[in-house]
């Protein structure tokens, strides 16, 4: 199993929203909590488990982010990848 960490970002393999990039926000045994920083919030993070996420070898401080830092982030790595 890959190492997960949190302030990484992973991107989805599996459900509705496959091919998305999220930032992982908590994490415990069996799932990850992700965020976007639009719908899925600091607040009301996506649950997912480890096997329907693919990490992408980038890690951020998001220790005291708020979601705005969070889609700033996002919007970063998208820029870099277009």
């Amino acid at each position: 199993m890959e190492r997960f960490e949190k302030g990484m970002l992973v991107k989805s393999k599996a459900g509705h929203d496959k091919g998305k990039v999220y930032v992982i926000f908590q994490m415990d045994e069996t799932y990850v909590y992700l965020v976007d920083g639009k719908l899925k919030t600091l607040a009301k993070p996506k649950k997912k488990k480890y096997c329907h996420v693919q990490v992408i070898q980038r890690k951020y401080d998001i220790t005291e982010a708020d979601d705005t830092a969070v889609k700033r982030i996002l919007k970063m790595y998208n820029r870099e990848e277009a």
